[in-house]
């Protein structure tokens, strides 16, 4: 009762013996698959270890908060894929910016841990003295291995949680208790055959089955990649900007995804079904303002131009297959072709490129 009243969708308890899981972990570590997150390697075994992170951790208690904003939402069975429809369509439209779903709202992050929180001092209130402590992707947490060891869901192909009821569309939290609980009992995975989220993948990332190289997830090149994006990859993002739900949006599973119970996942005004040149005239003070509370915000006005000059040099590139209107891309392109970010001028030098190629014609040969 309590956790349904501060917004959560289900609550688990896990063991701390992850060790099964560490072989998995060293093994993607060693493969590099985690790219330029070093923090993933400094922290080691660690997150397969929840008692070396918080000594005296006993019990871990799962959450689970869904996070689909109320008006992607349905109301019946019928209209059940339409949210899934609706954001593939996004894709098809090379001049608008297509933000992953779970970013359009306020900061996960801020809205989960605080939760948690209070669910943790409403437990240590009913039963005594508890010590324990909250977590959102915020720490060296194997998140998805302990919800689904706590009967969350299962792991499908894409390494994403999946549950029967709810589909992915959901954050996961944890709770470290220094008292023994009953473990949920887990739950049997449910993806048979389906490969859909492999073979969907635009860089072919989800390199098999529950094996994911990040280094080339358009989430992980978007987010948590600085730098440069590899060129052979700049073409394969198409119109993503933030992060991207591909794998999610073809799942069947997501037919059962849940409208959030909380107004804090609503989709912003101004980020959702903007045109990359809007976005792109942001000035630094601009983008701070209006990605105020929200994740975007954590990777900074640079990379949010990066991203853009990739997303709108693939629209100049398919401009002689649509109606976009290509000379305010490149009027806005060139706007910033000084920048003082050598990645940003870089990135606006590609975008420009881009036009070459959509004006090109096949050669004629004389009969």
């Amino acid at each position: 009762m309590w956790a349904r009243e501060l917004g959560f969708s289900q609550i688990g308890v896990a063991g701390i013996d992850l060790s099964t899981a560490e072989i998995g972990l060293s093994a993607w570590l060693a493969a590099g698959f985690h790219g330029d997150m070093h923090y993933m390697a400094a922290h080691g075994l660690k997150r397969a270890r929840p008692a070396e992170l918080i000594p005296g951790t006993v019990s871990v208690i799962t959450a689970r908060m869904d996070y689909l904003p109320r008006a992607n939402s349905v109301e019946s069975a019928a209209d059940s894929a339409d949210w899934q429809a609706r954001e593939l369509a996004r894709l098809e439209r090379p001049g608008e910016a297509v933000i992953s779903v779970y970013a359009r709202g306020r900061d996960y992050h801020k809205v989960m841990r605080a939760r948690l929180q209070k669910l943790g001092e409403r437990i240590a209130e009913h039963v005594g003295e508890l010590g324990h402590r909250a977590f959102t992707d915020s720490a060296p947490v194997l998140e998805a291995e302990l919800a689904a060891r706590s009967g969350q869901g299962w792991r499908g192909k894409h390494t994403l949680l999946l549950n029967r009821e709810a589909g992915s569309m959901f954050f996961l939290g944890e709770i470290y208790v220094d008292m023994a609980l009953p473990s949920s009992e887990p739950v049997t995975a449910h993806c048979g055959s389906c490969s859909a989220c492999i073979e969907v993948c635009p860089t072919q990332a989800i390199v098999a089955p529950h094996r994911l190289d990040a280094r080339r997830c358009i989430s992980y090149l978007t987010i948590e990649h600085a730098g440069s994006i590899p060129i052979e990859l700049r073409p394969l993002i198409g119109n993503r900007i933030y992060g991207c739900d591909d794998c999610q949006l073809v799942c069947p599973w997501n037919k059962f995804a849940q409208r959030s119970a909380l107004p804090d996942f609503d989709e912003r005004k101004g980020l959702t079904g903007q045109q990359l040149q809007t976005l792109f005239s942001w000035n630094e003070a601009e983008f701070l303002r209006f990605t105020e509370g929200s994740a975007i915000r954590r990777i900074g006005h640079e990379r949010w131009l990066r991203n853009l000059a990739v997303a709108m040099g693939n629209a100049l590139r398919g401009a002689s297959k649509s109606d976009l209107d290509s000379d305010k891309i490149q009027t806005a392109l060139q706007a910033q072709s000084q920048h003082p970010s050598e990645v940003v001028r870089e990135h606006v030098q590609w975008a420009l490129q881009q036009s070459d190629f959509s004006a090109a014609r096949p050669m004629q040969t004389a009969d």
